[in-house]
């Protein structure tokens, strides 16, 4: 069942609108797998060295933004799964500073991380298939903010689109 009803603004707290509009209209899941296919091609090509690039001293390298992507969306689905399982109890928000910090990111291999996001994404969109009307519309909070299934989703799409931009635009182009 294809998943094209967004999220209305009540749907979520004000700070994702931002990641929400990101998110291009049509097919929900449809986009989540586009993505995971146009974020490994965008990867597949760098070596090690250029996956430990920053862009400016205290940023993070690419390895460190795929692992964020990894982490945010594990958290993110995670949410989406307590909610659509009627958990009532109220979920802690995330510090992504610290997580980076303590993750090790740049230790790994670059193919490491991107065959866990391959595999995540996978498994993501898997579940979120299997969510229906009323699933989609169950609420929970994260946070300290209410927020539906639904809003988690599009939110998890728009954060990838977010990070991959900045990929694109401040580590990827050509200096100049």
């Amino acid at each position: 069942m294809p998943l094209t009803v967004r999220p209305a603004a009540d749907e979520y707290a004000p700070f994702y609108e931002t990641d929400v509009g990101k998110v291009p209209e049509g097919d929900l899941l449809e986009t989540l797998r586009r993505q995971s296919s146009e974020t490994l091609d965008l990867l597949a090509g760098l070596d090690e060295e250029a996956a430990l690039h920053r862009y400016e001293p205290g940023k993070w390298s690419v390895k460190e933004v795929v692992g964020h992507m990894i982490d945010t969306e594990r958290i993110f689905s995670y949410r989406a799964l307590s909610f659509a399982r009627k958990d009532p109890n109220p979920l802690p928000g995330m510090d992504q500073e610290p997580w980076a910090a303590a993750a090790g990111f740049d230790r790994r291999t670059l193919d490491s991380l991107l065959s866990e996001w391959r595999h995540l994404r996978e498994a993501n969109v898997l579940l979120f298939a299997s969510f229906d009307d009323e699933t989609l519309s169950r609420r929970g909070t994260a946070s300290g903010w209410e927020v539906t299934v639904r809003a988690l989703l599009y939110i998890v799409a728009g954060h990838e689109l977010h990070h991959r931009r900045i990929l694109e635009e401040r580590y990827l182009l050509p200096p100049g």
